[in-house]
């Protein structure tokens, strides 16, 4: 505390030790809310950002899926094939 704000505070007495506290906690608490604000803005961007990336993880998983399924059914064809070839050659 400087020396101009203890002579302020000594000439009101307590009720300005009083008022400076106040002005302290309401300084701080301008800060917190200033604080939690952002951080809650920085979430909520960060929200989107991974209900972005679940949604490319779920297109691709179902992707994947329908590849999958091709692929055997193509192999399901292929084995078809094979096995019509062997009767035919017996």
């Amino acid at each position: 505390m400087d020396t101009e704000v203890m002579g302020a505070l000594t000439q009101f007495g307590v009720a300005g030790l009083v008022c400076w506290m106040w002005l302290v906690e309401r300084r701080a608490s301008a800060d917190r809310e200033r604080q939690i604000s952002e951080t809650h803005r920085a979430l909520m961007e960060q929200r989107d950002e991974r209900e972005g990336l679940v949604s490319v993880v779920r297109d691709n998983t179902r992707a994947m899926t329908a590849i999958e399924l091709g692929q055997r059914e193509l192999v399901g064809a292929i084995e078809r094939l094979g096995h019509t070839s062997d009767r035919r050659a017996s």
